[in-house]
C-alpha cells in the first residue's frame, strides 16, 4: 500500500489540534499528514517516524512487537507510541493485526488535547490509564472518562468529536484503539462504562464484546477484549471465542510469559492459528488481550 492509499483508507478527516483549557490557542495540524524528510527520501531504511522500519518478528504463530520498536510521535503537547502505522509513522510491515487497525499509547499534557475532528466507519475504543479525558461529540455527548473506565464509539455514517486532558496540571495517559467494523454505515453511537477493578484481580475481566447483553461495552465486530491484573506467578488459559480470530496481547505493566514469549511493559504479541494459549505473570502487572477476526 503506498502513502496516498494509506491516507485515503485509514486517516478519515483532518484533525484540528487545540491546546489550553479555554481552547484559546489553535495549532496547525501536523499529525495526520505524511510529510517525509529529505533523509527519508534518500534512505529507504528510515521510516516515517524518523527511525528505521523494522520487519515483523514472526515465530511460528507469533508476531512480536517489542515496546521500543513502536512508532514515536512527539508534538510537545502530545507524545504517542504507535504499534501500527498511523499518521506520520508509516511502516508497510505494520498496517494492522486482523481488524485491529490502531493501537496508540498516548500521553497528553495538562489542558491540551485533540480538537474537533471527523471519523466514519470505525469502532473507536479509549481506555484511560491515568488522569481524565473530556469528550464532546456531534451526538451531543459531553462526558469525562478516567482511569477505571472504558469508552466506545461506533463512528458509522460519520461523527465529529474532541478529546482534551481535563486536568490542567497533570498528564493524561490513555490507549486509543481502532477496530474495523463488520457493518458499514451504521447509526453512530456512544457508550462508556466504569469497570470493577476487583473483577480482574488475578483473572481476566471481559471489557468488550460483540453483544450488548454481555459484560463490558460492545462494538460492531466479532471481538472480545479482556483486562487482567495479576499478582506474581499466576497462570491462566485463554480460550479463543472463534477459530477465525487471533489475539493481540499488550502488556501494560510488569513481566509476563505469554504462550512461551517473555514480555515486558508495552511489548505486544500477536497470536494466531490457535484455539487457546497460556499466560503467566512473572511479576505483579496488568495486561490487555484483544481477540479480533484476522480477515478484513
Amino acid at each position: 500500500m503506498d502513502r496516498k492509499e494509506f491516507l485515503k483508507k485509514t486517516i478519515v478527516g483532518t484533525s484540528v489540534l487545540v491546546a489550553g483549557t479555554a481552547m484559546a490557542k489553535v495549532i496547525e495540524n501536523n499529525i495526520d499528514e505524511l510529510v517525509p524528510l529529505k533523509a527519508e527520501l534518500n534512505d529507504p531504511n528510515v521510516g516515517f517516524n524518523h527511525i528505521p522500519n523494522r520487519k515483523e518478528e514472526n515465530m511460528n504463530n507469533h508476531i512480536f512487537h517489542p515496546a521500543q520498536s513502536r512508532g514515536l510521535a512527539q508534538h510537545g503537547w502530545l507524545t504517542s507510541r504507535h504499534t501500527f502505522s498511523f499518521a506520520n509513522y508509516y511502516n508497510p510491515d505494520r498496517m494492522h493485526f486482523g481488524v485491529l487497525r490502531v493501537l496508540n499509547d498516548d500521553i497528553i499534557t495538562g489542558g491540551s488535547g485533540f480538537g474537533t475532528h471527523p471519523h466514519d466507519n470505525m469502532e473507536i475504543i479509549s481506555i484511560p490509564l491515568k488522569g481524565a479525558l473530556e469528550h464532546k461529540d456531534s451526538m451531543n455527548n459531553v462526558a469525562v472518562i478516567q482511569k477505571g473506565e472504558i469508552q466506545v464509539m461506533s463512528a458509522g455514517t460519520g461523527i465529529t468529536h474532541s478529546e482534551y486532558n481535563k486536568l490542567s496540571n497533570e498528564e493524561t495517559h490513555f490507549l486509543q484503539i481502532w477496530v474495523f467494523p463488520n457493518k458499514k454505515n451504521v447509526t453512530p453511537r456512544y457508550d462508556q462504562l466504569m469497570l470493577n477493578e476487583e473483577d480482574r484481580k488475578n483473572k481476566l475481566q471481559q471489557i468488550l464484546s460483540p453483544h450488548a447483553q454481555d459484560a463490558g461495552v460492545w462494538i460492531h465486530q466479532n471481538a472480545w477484549f479482556h483486562l487482567g491484573q495479576f499478582d506474581p506467578n499466576i497462570e491462566q488459559t485463554y480460550a479463543l471465542k472463534s477459530k477465525e480470530n487471533g489475539v493481540y496481547a499488550f502488556v501494560l505493566s510488569g513481566k509476563w510469559n505469554i504462550d512461551g514469549q517473555e514480555m515486558n511493559a508495552r511489548d505486544g504479541l500477536g497470536i494466531i492459528q490457535t484455539e487457546s494459549f497460556q499466560i503467566k505473570s512473572l511479576s505483579e502487572g496488568e495486561i490487555l488481550l484483544m481477540e479480533v477476526p484476522m480477515a478484513l
